[in-house]
């Protein structure tokens, strides 16, 4: 069934003949009678009652016009509301976030975008970059970490250089090591870094869930661990740390919006990607 013949039932009812509703909607007589034998085969059912002056709406054919009304009804009003939306920012914005920029940014930027778009609905996952990158197909933007989504258009956001922190002078004493919870090519910057430093005595002992469940066991004194600047307050700045280094180059981690080509024509896509990549929450 098409909506032109929901309509059809319609005008049939309201002009009573196969003939004035032919001159009214411009169809042929034959054409009419032939559709309407078509929606009556469809259903099963008659529809209308002939009679030599009139069409005369059967029981059945009561119920399936006043479906016809329903159907119509809401079609008219999807299109009213399409039309209203045009210009308005809508629908799902689902995203796949790195813990550490869902913890110290991502409030701050979704403030701003549900302020802005009301009606979107965010749909939003968060872990290590890792596990982002294994689901990325899940969602419409990804934020992650480290190396850049193969396949998908990246965006750069921003570089982090890395820092190793304690509540003591770094290098005086063999100190326990704070690890955490994070993604393969994370570790190996941290494992590059221990294979070539010499001036620091670390026993690896101790492994945490995420970054600032170690940031508060060092801060009470129980061992050193390795922060990015992102998430390092002025007050951690006064604490010894020591800035990581390879063969002379600081290390540094990447963080990168990306996404499927083409999902920027969502509005609600393009709105987001569009809030990032002018970083005032940085």
């Amino acid at each position: 069934m098409r909506i032109d013949d929901y309509q059809l039932l319609l005008n049939l009812r309201e002009h009573k003949t196969i003939r004035a509703t032919a001159k009214k909607i411009l169809l042929s007589q034959p054409a009419i009678t032939q559709r309407l034998k078509y929606i009556e085969e469809y259903f099963s059912v008659k529809v209308f009652l002939r009679t030599p002056k009139q069409l005369i709406v059967t029981a059945a054919g009561e119920q399936i016009i006043k479906h016809a009304e329903q159907l119509l009804f809401q079609e008219t009003r999807l299109h009213h509301q399409l039309i209203k939306s045009v210009d308005e920012v809508t629908g799902t914005l689902s995203l796949g976030v790195s813990s550490l920029v869902s913890q110290h940014y991502l409030p701050k930027i979704l403030d701003a975008y549900t302020k802005a778009y009301p009606k979107v609905t965010i749909d939003l996952i968060t872990g290590v970059s890792e596990e982002i990158r294994q689901s990325a197909a899940d969602f419409h933007v990804c934020i992650v970490r480290g190396e850049q989504l193969v396949d998908y258009q990246c965006h750069h956001l921003f570089s982090d250089r890395l820092y190793l922190f304690d509540t003591i002078e770094i290098g005086e004493d063999q100190r326990p090591f704070i690890e955490f919870k994070t993604d393969a090519d994370y570790q190996k910057l941290i494992e590059d870094w221990m294979l070539e430093q010499r001036g620091v005595d670390i026993r690896r002992s101790m492994k945490v869930d995420q970054f600032e469940t170690a940031k508060e066991l060092m801060k009470i004194g129980l061992g050193m661990t390795v922060l990015p600047k992102s998430m390092v307050t002025e007050e951690l700045m006064n604490l010894p740390h020591l800035p990581l280094e390879v063969k002379g180059e600081p290390l540094v981690r990447e963080t990168w919006l990306c996404l499927k080509e083409g999902i920027r024509a969502l509005p609600q896509v393009e709105a987001f990607v569009d809030m990032l990549k002018n970083k005032p929450w940085i």
